[in-house]
C-alpha cells in the first residue's frame, strides 16, 4: 500500500510560481507511475502530469503549455510539480497520485491519492 502526502499550495498572484511536493511512503515498485491533478469547484478532477518511478519518462496535460515540471527524486521518496507563470484558471486543490500507467490521463488508471493542496491564483 501507497501512502501520500500532498503539501505547498498556497495563495500567490497572477505569473507566481509554487512547487508542489508530493512525500511518498509505503511499499513502491519501479513500474510506478506518479501523477499529478486538479479540480476547481464545480469541475471534474483533470489531469496535470505523470512521471514514471524512474524518472525517465513524463507525460503532459496540452494545457500546461511547459508552464509546469513534474520531477521527481527517489532517494527522498517525493515527487514534486514546479508550476511556472501562474493563471487565475491553473485555481484548484491539486492531488499527487500514484498508478502503473505513465501515459494516461484517467484518473482511473491511479490506486491511490493524496489529501489534496489548494492553489489559489489572483488576478
Amino acid at each position: 500500500q501507497v501512502h501520500l502526502v500532498d503539501s505547498g499550495g498556497g495563495l500567490v498572484q497572477a505569473g507566481g510560481s509554487l512547487r508542489l511536493s508530493c512525500a511518498v511512503s509505503g511499499r513502491t515498485r519501479r513500474n510506478y507511475a506518479m501523477g499529478w491533478f486538479r479540480q476547481a469547484p464545480g469541475k471534474e478532477r483533470e489531469f496535470v502530469a505523470t512521471i514514471s518511478w524512474t524518472g525517465d519518462t513524463t507525460y503532459y496535460a496540452d494545457y500546461v503549455e511547459g508552464r509546469f515540471t513534474i520531477s521527481s527524486d527517489n532517494a527522498k521518496n517525493t515527487v514534486y510539480l514546479q508550476m511556472n507563470s501562474l493563471k487565475p484558471e491553473d485555481t484548484a486543490v491539486y492531488y499527487c497520485a500514484a498508478g502503473e500507467v505513465v501515459v494516461t490521463d484517467r484518473p482511473a488508471d491511479f490506486f491511490s491519492w493524496g489529501q489534496g493542496t489548494q492553489v489559489t491564483v489572483s488576478s
